[in-house]
């Protein structure tokens, strides 16, 4: 264990208008009773603080996982924790979206001023943003297309949109797609290429295209802005409405508000999760007045979404986000930090390729990521992978270069270990 991560942390100085906060642990491990549908790490990670994880045994992690690009702030983040003291002080956690909430529509007002949107929806994570915006460009089609002809979702090679059933037909993973077919008809998979889409964009039939700006299970592979704009404009021209998956590569994690920003391109839709709130489940569905106003009450909804105290929360978390000092340290240290895995692409003959952008980084390796992934926790940094043979590496977007030369040399030692084998 790295020595530096091992070091104790100081204790936050106690705010007497918040309760102490004690750990439950439980005296010995019991058998899970959790349902089997994810592959654990052999870790229980009891507390954290920054960019740091501990487990149960004492052991120190560097994080760049972010809860898989969700925990925009760390740990133990005074901004985040007094946001949520602000929202339970009122008493609201819960309401009927049959009612106003100032919070939501506080943080409704932030999201359509600072970006394309007019209208917002929220619900409770990523996968129901992109089964909302799915629903919401078949009746935009409907609304407008008087044949009713228009209906299919088209999706790109490489891509990921959810697990539901939907979202998972329109992702391009074997593993998650064939256990549960038939998948839901009138949605299909393009290559990622211009003629591809072309000839499968039909004006009669295709109500909406979606695209992550940046892949993140499919690669970490950056969508090339010319592409984008080439895409918004064959779309606008085939009155086919554009959808962008953000959920991962949104709200920061590129350098930018929104990762299509550079492309300089306005989207008809723009999926929004994970980050948003810091760590607390919400989703969002942006989108154009043209779109919102195909909708009708009754036609979609939720019981969570929108409640006071997650868009309270999220609500600071995007102020703080959508700061340009934030942003431009994002893009400068993420540009450093891609230098440095590129130093390591020279190094090591295991390493193949090196992409990402900001902080969202996927690194090509020869053996299985698994093991890359195992030796960095036993060197104390915790990493994902992106498909077999990619490491996916999504520091928190408050780490500082030198939590992220930190990362460096652990995976280089991680990266090592390949070559004495």
């Amino acid at each position: 264990m790295n020595a530096a991560l091992a070091a104790p942390i100081e204790p936050r100085v106690a705010d007497a208008s918040i309760p102490e906060l004690v750990p439950i642990v439980s005296p010995a491990p019991v058998p899970s009773s959790i349902a089997y549908t994810y592959k654990r790490f052999p870790l229980t990670i009891v507390r954290g603080d920054g960019v740091t994880l501990f487990d149960d045994a004492g052991n120190a992690y560097l994080d760049c996982m972010s809860g898989i690009a969700t925990n925009a702030f760390g740990y133990n983040d005074a901004g985040v924790n007094a946001a949520i003291a602000e929202a339970l002080s009122t008493g609201l956690i819960h309401l009927s979206n049959l009612v106003t909430n100032e919070p939501g529509e506080r943080l409704a007002h932030f999201l359509t001023s600072r970006t394309f949107a007019d209208k917002v929806f929220f619900c409770n994570s990523g996968v129901e943003a992109v089964e909302g915006s799915f629903k919401f460009a078949r009746r935009w089609a409907r609304t407008y297309n008087a044949e009713g002809a228009k209906h299919e979702i088209v999706a790109v090679r490489g891509s990921f949109h959810g697990r539901l059933f939907a979202s998972v037909a329109a992702t391009d993973r074997a593993a998650y797609r064939l256990p549960f077919t038939p998948l839901v008809p009138g949605i299909s998979i393009a290559e990622r290429d211009l003629p591809s889409l072309a000839t499968m964009l039909s004006a009669e039939s295709t109500a909406a295209l979606i695209i992550e700006p940046v892949q993140g299970e499919g690669g970490v592979r950056p969508m090339d802005h010319g592409f984008l704009r080439e895409l918004r404009a064959l779309t606008r021209e085939r009155n086919i409405l554009l959808i962008l998956d953000e959920v991962q590569c949104g709200m920061g994690r590129t350098g930018c508000f929104l990762a299509h920003e550079p492309a300089g391109i306005k989207p008809d839709i723009v999926t929004l999760a994970k980050p948003l709130a810091g760590g607390l489940p919400i989703g969002a569905v942006l989108m154009t007045a043209d779109v919102a106003n195909a909708l009708q009450p009754g036609e979609h909804g939720t019981t969570f979404g929108g409640g006071p105290l997650v868009t309270h929360v999220a609500h600071h978390v995007c102020e703080r986000i959508a700061d340009p000092a934030l942003l431009m340290r994002i893009r400068e240290d993420g540009a450093w930090f891609g230098a440095q895995l590129d130093g390591l692409k020279s190094a090591h003959p295991s390493v193949r390729a090196v992409r990402g952008v900001g902080f969202m980084w996927g690194v090509d390796v020869t053996e299985p990521a698994s093991a890359v992934i195992e030796r960095a926790r036993d060197a104390g940094l915790l990493i994902i992978s992106a498909g077999d043979h990619t490491l996916r590496i999504l520091p928190p977007l408050t780490a500082t270069r030198a939590d992220l030369a930190l990362a460096i040399g652990m995976l280089d030692t991680a990266l090592r270990g390949v070559q004495a084998a």
